[in-house]
């Protein structure tokens, strides 16, 4: 079930909510460091990061989904947010160079077809990025956060996802893994927690942060052929006639083989 977009929107605009944005785009900016002249697309509730990740792109646009609920962004200019249904995006084929999916494939009934729509938007060699919830980290655990809604995944579970849907997982990074509490004393030492927690490798974080390309190539389901009609070999005479070639006349009626010699 989707998280409401209100709780959202107060979940980011809370102290917990603005440590937990800065710490994730940290990682989302160390893969997507330039994104001058791309059309971006954010799916999910995305506009904390779009914010930041939208300047010197071509275009920027934010799809939410139906059961979620929908905000107007940017809070200037002309409104470039919608409210979609993720399977059947309003969009033409390969016209987006950039996907970043954020809390959206967890609440989602049907993550296949999820990417496979994020795949056919996409033009070729576009790129995906997801923020996903680590299965084994505490903020999975904890009905507090949006991370802790929905369906974690493991890193296996995602790789997996990502062949399916014919992407190429390239990059892996992992985030927050600071204790998701509202205490003072771990939102100050949020960075420090960050640096502990990737300079260790440790298996707890937050949040997956996988990017991934499109494949170029979708494949080719192989069909039962249907088996044909039985044809006589053309070697074997019908019955009741013989090939001249063998020797019989090709005249075989009853009275022509009655009537004696002349």
């Amino acid at each position: 079930m989707a998280v409401d977009v209100v709780d959202l929107r107060h979940f980011y605009a809370s102290p917990l909510g603005a440590v937990a944005r800065r710490l994730v785009l940290r990682a989302v900016e160390a893969l997507w460091k330039d994104l001058s002249g791309l059309r971006l697309l954010g799916i999910g509730y995305a506009t904390p990061y779009l914010s930041a990740l939208k300047a010197g792109s071509e275009r920027a646009l934010a799809f939410m989904p139906a059961a979620q609920g929908v905000v107007n962004w940017p809070s200037t200019g002309p409104s470039a947010s919608a409210l979609v249904e993720p399977t059947m995006l309003p969009l033409p084929d390969a016209c987006i160079d950039r996907v970043l999916v954020v809390h959206a494939l967890e609440t989602s009934e049907a993550p296949d077809e999820l990417m496979s729509e994020v795949w056919r938007v996409l033009s070729p060699g576009g790129r995906v990025l997801l923020v996903a919830p680590n299965r084994r980290g505490l903020w999975a655990r904890m009905d507090t956060t949006p991370f802790g809604q929905g369906q974690p995944y493991s890193r296996s579970q995602l790789n997996g996802l990502m062949r399916r849907t014919l992407f190429s997982p390239e990059n892996w990074l992992e985030a927050l893994y600071v204790p998701p509490l509202q205490r003072q004393l771990f939102l100050r030492s949020a960075v420090a927690w960050e640096r502990a927690g990737a300079g260790l490798s440790l298996p707890f974080a937050g949040v997956h942060v996988i990017e991934a390309v499109k494949q170029l190539h979708r494949p080719v389901p192989v069909r039962a052929m249907r088996r044909a009609a039985r044809l006589r070999p053309v070697l074997v005479p019908a019955q009741g006639a013989l090939s001249p070639r063998l020797g019989a006349p090709e005249d075989v009626s009853p009275t022509a083989a009655s009537s004696p010699p002349p």
